[in-house]
């Protein structure tokens, strides 16, 4: 398993990248936006992890700005852990024997949540291509929230 990055949401995009480019030294290295999703991702990386962030992708931190105004509370600002893993399927199966509830299963054969004892949510993303859909995940249904 690898550490991709940790999402935070955020209220003012300047404000925001202010503070972790211009006072914390972090560097941006992707942007994109969703007009369908109605959201920008800001990726940026520490100056050290710069360059690995760029061609791995690893580690960052994600901004994410939702364009309509929301109140973020009871920690709602901060996203989630993403890990890729070698495998999704398999990843999700040592984890369900475990007891785990996959929360969002992998249908895709791309991306799952999961939630820590603590609540936190945990992003799993498939290294590489996607698997092609596979039972039981293809049409597991949601559980909870993640």
């Amino acid at each position: 398993m690898k550490y991709l990055h940790t999402m935070v949401r955020i209220k003012d995009v300047d404000q925001s990248l202010d503070f972790y480019c211009n006072k914390l030294g972090m560097e941006e290295v992707r942007r994109s936006e969703s007009e369908k999703g109605r959201f920008t991702l800001i990726f940026l990386a520490a100056p050290d992890d710069k360059a690995r962030a760029e061609t791995e992708r690893a580690p960052l931190l994600e901004l994410t700005y939702n364009w309509d105004p929301e109140e973020y509370d009871g920690g709602r600002n901060f996203g989630h852990l993403a890990f890729a893993t070698d495998n999704i399927y398999d990843t999700c199966q040592k984890l369900m024997d475990g007891g785990v509830t996959i929360n969002r299963p992998p249908r895709d054969g791309h991306m799952a949540f999961v939630r820590s004892p603590d609540g936190i949510s945990i992003e799993l993303l498939q290294k590489g291509d996607a698997l092609p859909p596979a039972e039981p995940w293809a049409s597991m249904q949601n559980t909870g929230s993640w």
